[in-house]
């Protein structure tokens, strides 16, 4: 019997991958705006008022292709219009189209802004609005990248891309060589990770060599449709791109991906190193008395039913940022209550939430949010058998993301926000919330008593220090009739068991309550409130094994750069690069898994988390 022949499964998908990529680049291409070309004006025109266009340095638009931009914005109802240069670097483009999808670009409020870098058309109420020197030029992309992406935020449904057939990128940008440091600072102004990028990349071409070498002509098809794709997705007849040299560009694909990876690796290693100075100093002066001062007394008794029957669920260090401490969470075998104990005291949830939402971590975690779309209608749109709200509060809004994507679902609503950081005061001039309150829930109870027809705490009651004391504030602020929606982590998931302390949903040492549905809904109960509707598999959250995978590579090998930690060593430092090189596979897997795990949460209506509708009773 003659054996089946070996399948080279690594050039294989390869090759499957590089092709999707080129076939998805080449359907974005097309969805692009391409402007005009129109004769230049025999005499100086007016400039339409009540617009800027900003650029980097060397870029020199035209009189004839300010005018078309203008004239497509205005048709288009844009007020944000970046424009692409015809000679754009084949690889700046293809990164580009790689991030954005022209055709849902607009529509979705939170994708973050995208650009090419070179020229950006802005309306100057929004530039006025968001703050940005209208006057320019600016010296390099990186800084009209950055500008492009705050932009966006100013105007989330009203922000395009637009090829300029005559505008040139000039001698510096066509060469399409982009040193090290600022290709780096380009991915950071994106809120992009250069450091792990160029990993990946790394890792990618380290997977491309080996087919080559491995498996013969299908290592070198893979191969050669790597070189090959700048002009297949990009060139040929028609194509409203013409970047400079093509030919060379794909005979030396390879090398020229090798060398960009190394030096963005390098440039970013360099940034690490020059961490803040005073930022470091700060925490040491913080930890010199240790962390037990964060940390309140140990309760005897259940902070929802007073029982005295207490098991340990889980110990576990801080996976997030990595700082110093252990912490507890207990499980009440009266009413199933899950809690911190002991808990954070004041003092511990201004130390470990620092750097986590805004400062060092707060571009991380805007874009982790902005990433929510889904999650964000679905929550909206539990409400429309209900009601059409005029006026929604939304407690623990952060910097907004959730009333920004919900406008999609009910425009003519009114969303205000209510959160204890400074980001409520960015979403309120964004225009993402049309009030923004800054403090503590319970302290505007009596002030915003009965004025909102829906009050949401989406993932915000387990981190609270009194859920009852919240409860009473959504209770009084509800007007009779009102709807209060609540979305919470599940401690009763599977899940949860499954995976022990690397379970996302802990979220140790920020959540201090997890509440079982049934203790929620009776508390609800007591407050006048009746659950209409309980989600569980809609709610899902699909991060389990990504999560878990996350956690573990924290655990093993945290940020050597963190400025609570020890200074970093060499060895530090190899350490962490080690394991994120080899978690890649892992993460690979366990998006997946995730995906697996989601597909299922929904069918069964069993993930990890659960999201409750209840109305105020009238009387």
């Amino acid at each position: 019997m003659t054996p089946l022949p070996r399948i080279p499964w690594v050039p294989v998908l390869l090759l499957a991958a590089l092709g999707a990529g080129t076939v998805r680049t080449r359907r974005r291409l097309r969805a692009v705006h391409v402007l005009p070309v129109v004769p230049p004006p025999a005499a100086a025109v007016p400039r339409p008022a009540g617009w800027r266009l900003l650029t980097a340095r060397g870029v020199e638009p035209d009189a004839a292709t300010f005018l078309a931009a203008c004239a497509h914005a205005e048709r288009e109802g844009l007020r944000v219009l970046d424009l692409l240069p015809a000679d754009l670097p084949a690889e700046r483009a293809l990164g580009l189209l790689r991030l954005v999808d022209p055709a849902r670009y607009r529509e979705d409020r939170l994708e973050e802004g995208r650009g090419a870098g070179f020229a950006v058309l802005v309306a100057e109420e929004v530039a006025a609005r968001a703050g940005v020197d209208a006057a320019g030029p600016y010296s390099d992309p990186a800084e009209l990248l950055a500008l492009t992406r705050r932009l966006k935020e100013y105007a989330p449904d009203a922000t395009g891309l637009a090829i300029a057939p005559a505008l040139s990128c000039g001698p510096a940008g066509r060469l399409g060589v982009v040193r090290g440091a600022a290709r780096a600072a380009e991915l950071r102004a994106q809120g992009l990770p250069p450091g792990a990028l160029a990993a990946a990349q790394l890792g990618g071409l380290a997977l491309l060599a080996a087919a080559v070498v491995r498996d013969g002509r299908w290592g070198a098809a893979a191969a050669g449709l790597y070189c090959l794709q700048p002009y297949l997705a990009l060139g040929g007849p028609g194509s409203p791109l013409r970047p400079a040299d093509p030919a060379r560009a794909c005979a030396t694909r390879p090398l020229r991906s090798l060398g960009a990876a190394l030096r963005t690796a390098s440039a970013a290693a360099r940034r690490r190193a020059d961490a803040d100075p005073l930022r470091g100093a700060a925490y040491r002066a913080d930890l010199a008395d240790g962390t037990d001062r964060f940390l309140e007394p140990r309760r005897p008794d259940c902070p929802w039913c007073g029982s005295h029957r207490l098991s340990v669920r889980v110990r576990v260090p801080d996976l997030l940022q990595g700082k110093p401490g252990l912490f507890t969470l207990e499980h009440c075998g009266g009413c199933g209550h899950v809690f911190q104990n002991p808990r954070l005291s004041p003092e511990g949830l201004e130390f470990y939430y620092r750097d986590f939402y805004d400062g060092r971590g707060g571009e991380g975690a805007g874009t982790v949010f902005g990433r929510l779309g889904a999650a964000y209608r679905s929550r909206a749109e539990m409400l429309r058998p209900h009601t059409v709200p005029a006026s929604w509060l939304d407690v623990g809004t952060g910097h907004g993301h959730f009333c920004n994507a919900a406008r999609a679902v009910w425009p003519g609503t009114r969303f205000d926000g209510l959160d204890m950081g400074e980001g409520v005061r960015e979403a309120e001039h964004r225009g993402w919330v049309e009030t923004g309150f800054q403090g503590q829930f319970p302290e505007f109870a009596s002030k915003l008593a009965g004025q909102y027809e829906v009050v949401s705490m989406y993932h915000y009651l387990e981190h609270t220090r009194d859920p009852f004391a919240e409860l009473d504030a959504a209770a009084a602020v509800l007007a009779p009739g009102g709807f209060l929606t609540i979305e919470l982590p599940d401690p009763q998931s599977r899940m949860a068991g499954l995976l022990g302390p690397a379970w996302l949903p802990w979220f140790q040492p920020q959540h201090q309550h997890l509440i079982p549905a049934a203790n929620l809904r009776e508390a609800l109960s007591e407050r006048g409130l009746t659950v209409l509707a309980e989600e569980h598999g809609p709610a899902h959250q699909g991060n389990d094994f990504f999560g878990a995978v996350a956690l573990t590579a924290t655990r093993l090998a945290p940020d050597p750069d963190r400025p609570w930690g020890p200074p970093p060593t060499p060895g530090a430092r190899a350490r962490a690069s080690a394991v994120r090189v080899a978690s890649l596979p892992f993460f690979v897997a366990a998006a997946a898994l995730d995906a697996l795990r989601t597909t299922a949460a929904h069918h069964s209506d069993g993930g990890n988390a659960y999201r409750l509708l209840a109305r105020k009773d009238t009387r």
